[in-house]
């Protein structure tokens, strides 16, 4: 058993290998506080038949005993990955797929378990860490060693690793992974954070990261395994080169058509000349010619790019694609909106709910809700293709959540807007950067449902073409520039700052002065499209959607709470179906009323209101007469609450029975003249009498 351990952040990390799951190519436990990850690694020497990709799996699962908990559901079981687990695996997937060799296709599986959360520190970067290492001390080939930190700022000061409670009040966040020598992954946000002070957060990160590196490459030294021998994948070369041969010049000729569909209409014809051209000589090769021309269309675009400094569509490195916003545009939802830009199109709709529709989370950390929620969907016939729909996708999860956190800095709080807010953005067409569109297209219907949203937000998504020395920035790829490029960097925020970033790189690494231009860029890009988007709405509309809830807060005294519900809800399951508004109340008697129709919200508060009203010192009342006592009387003031009335406060002379002066059922005028600390109501009738004079009684 070997372990190495490293001061991080205030807590020591510790990586340790050798105990558990001993059978797997490479095996660590990661602990950071009380909280625990196991990272495994297998791999296959030969390479998986049929796939022309790497068939790598990350797996990321939080077991429920680690926090204490049991599963929910009727098999008490962990199922399916939740949200969380999803998105921590896609996390971890993202830094160390560029890094196995590219002729390496055996299949690979890195899988995680949470086995331990001390609900204060978060494990996915504990993952991270320990998939990198498991990787790094096995025998499965890998070019380099990397490592992954948390870094927030709180109150101005940069920290590491922050804990749950932190990061709440954080104005940066942001998870990054990178090597010794360079940036391989960032993910997070910020409150509107300036270009400069995002850049400080990312090498402070950096300079955390090397630290980790060192110790797992210490570790490495002290027991790593020598990585095995295995078979690339590799293509005739005598195949390779009549492709080449008949390809010619024509790729280079057709990336010069901007038309995306002529262009790609070329390429098929001329994919099946060759594959019909060389069927004889080469039969069932029909992948690998594809593979090759794949390559060396990569070649072209790339090398346009880099000599000529023109891209396939016709644009220059900076320039962005034609722009058209549109809101409004479904007459029903409570907001909408549809962006375009160049190919690519986001239809995105707004709905205002209320307390009832928050998204409740059963999470290790603890239960929690949810009240602004964004979605995103990627239809097959977005892209011109025929595919089955099944359930939501990896991509889909994780291109909302980065959508979601775009806009979430300028989301007004619950105190200020009690609605839960639902963003649905459905692309319409895909040509690149479809979620950046979804980010502008959110922000344009938040503006047209009338949420009161700080300022409008877009995004843009940024690429890189790196051949030797020659590094060329993209603004606004394009799928195809995605695809053969080497980086994917979205960035999104308003005209002050950013609100979410996310890089992905096919290289094993970015420097940080690279960063720092493609960030320039993007402020650029991202204030032109802001131009854009104001142009068409600046502002948040003043009033909300015709069918849109209306909420109604007020607040009761929490000891009324019981009242407003009733005996097994009988109360307030009658309020609602006479008004037909909906009511949510809180522990602190924070009363919520929804209802469409506005006066039927006032209608239902009224009730509330008459039922948990308390009688003031002052307070006058034409009450009711409900039960006679020797010493006086009971009257009803309103529907929840009576008082008592002292026979001596009937009136200014000597009364010698109840009856003389009130009967049951009688209506009187009375007025509160006191009320106990228990809450009993004592009243007068007399105090609304004129004094007597002396010479004349009542």
């Amino acid at each position: 058993m070997h372990k190495v351990e490293l001061e991080l952040g205030g807590k020591t990390l510790t990586i340790e290998t050798g105990r558990l799951a001993k059978q797997a190519n490479g095996a660590v436990t990661v602990r950071y506080g009380d909280s625990m990850v196991l990272s495994t690694v297998c791999a296959q020497k030969e390479p998986r038949l049929g796939f022309d990709f790497f068939p790598l799996t990350v797996e990321y699962r939080e077991k429920y005993y680690s926090a204490g908990k049991i599963p929910g559901g009727f098999f008490k079981r962990e199922a399916r990955p939740s949200e969380k687990e999803i998105l921590s695996a896609r996390l971890i997937d993202r830094p160390i797929r560029p890094l196995f060799p590219k002729d390496f296709k055996g299949e690979t599986q890195c899988i995680n378990f949470v086995i331990s959360h001390d609900r204060e520190n978060d494990t996915d970067v504990l993952a991270l860490c320990g998939t990198a290492c498991a990787i790094a001390i096995s025998d499965v080939p890998i070019e380099k060693t990397v490592a992954g930190v948390r870094v927030g700022r709180l109150d101005g000061q940069l920290i590491i690793n922050p804990t749950f409670e932190q990061l709440e009040e954080c104005d940066i966040y942001v998870t990054m992974a990178g090597s010794a020598d360079a940036i391989a992954m960032v993910e997070g946000g910020g409150r509107e954070i300036p270009e400069d002070e995002m850049i400080e957060a990312l090498q402070f990160g950096h300079d955390h990261i090397k630290l980790i590196v060192e110790k797992i490459d210490e570790l490495k030294a002290l027991c790593g395994k020598e990585k095995f021998v295995y078979t690339p994948v590799a293509i005739d070369e005598d195949l390779s080169n009549k492709v080449k041969e008949i390809v010619g010049g024509r790729l280079d000729e057709y990336n010069h058509v901007a038309d995306k569909e002529t262009r790609n209409e070329s390429k098929s014809k001329l994919t099946e000349e060759i594959i019909e051209a060389l069927a004889e000589e080469f039969p069932e090769s029909d992948k690998d010619i594809k593979t090759v021309i794949h390559d060396l269309d990569s070649d072209s675009m790339r090398g346009m790019v880099v000599k000529e400094k023109k891209r396939i569509d016709g644009r220059q490195p900076d320039e962005i694609r034609d722009i058209t916003c549109e809101i409004g545009f479904l007459p029903r939802a409570h907001g909408s909106a549809v962006f375009t830009r160049g190919q690519t199109q986001s239809l995105v709709a707004i709905t205002l709910g209320t307390k009832i529709d928050e998204q409740r989370l059963d999470e290790l950390e603890g239960e929690s809700t949810k009240s602004y929620i964004l979605h995103y969907n990627f239809p097959p016939f977005c892209t011109g293709e025929a595919k089955p729909m099944r359930g939501t996708s990896r991509r889909e999860i994780g291109h909302g959540a980065l959508a979601e956190r775009a806009l979430f800095p300028v989301i007004p709080n619950e105190e200020g807007f009690p609605y839960t807010l639902r963003i649905v953005s459905d692309i319409m067409e895909s040509n690149g950067s479809s979620s950046m569109a979804s980010v502008c297209g959110g922000s344009l219907a938040l503006m047209d449902a009338g949420v009161p949203i700080k300022s409008a937000v877009a995004g843009i998504a940024m690429g890189l073409i790196k051949e030797n020395d020659d590094i060329v920035i993209l603004t606004d790829i394009l799928g195809d520039e995605d695809h053969f490029g080497d980086m994917d960097f979205k960035v999104t925020g308003t005209s002050e700052g950013i609100t979410a970033i996310q890089m992905d790189i096919k290289i094993t690494g970015l420097e940080i002065e690279t960063m720092r231009n493609a960030l320039a860029n993007a402020n650029k890009a991202r204030k032109h499209i802001l131009g854009k988007m104001n142009d068409t709405i600046s502002k948040h509309r003043d009033d909300l959607s015709t069918y849109a809830p209306r909420i109604i807060t007020i607040k009761i005294n929490p000891s009324k709470i019981g009242e407003v519900i009733g005996p097994g809800g009988k109360m307030i399951r009658s309020i609602v179906e006479e008004t037909g508004a909906k009511i949510d109340i809180n522990d602190d008697g924070i009363v919520l009323i929804a209802s469409v129709d506005a006066e039927a919200g006032l209608k239902a508060k009224a009730r509330v209101e008459e039922i948990t009203y308390e009688p003031e010192v002052g307070n006058t009342f034409n009450g009711i007469v409900r039960r006679i006592v020797a010493s006086g009387a009971i009257v009803e003031l309103t529907k929840s609450s009576d008082g008592y009335m002292h026979i001596s406060e009937m009136a200014h002379h000597r009364v010698n029975r109840v009856e003389d002066i009130v009967k049951l059922g009688d209506k009187v005028d009375v007025k509160v003249i006191s009320v106990e600390p228990d809450g009993r109501i004592r009243l007068s009738r007399k105090a609304l009498l004129p004094k007597p004079d002396k010479d004349n009684k009542e």
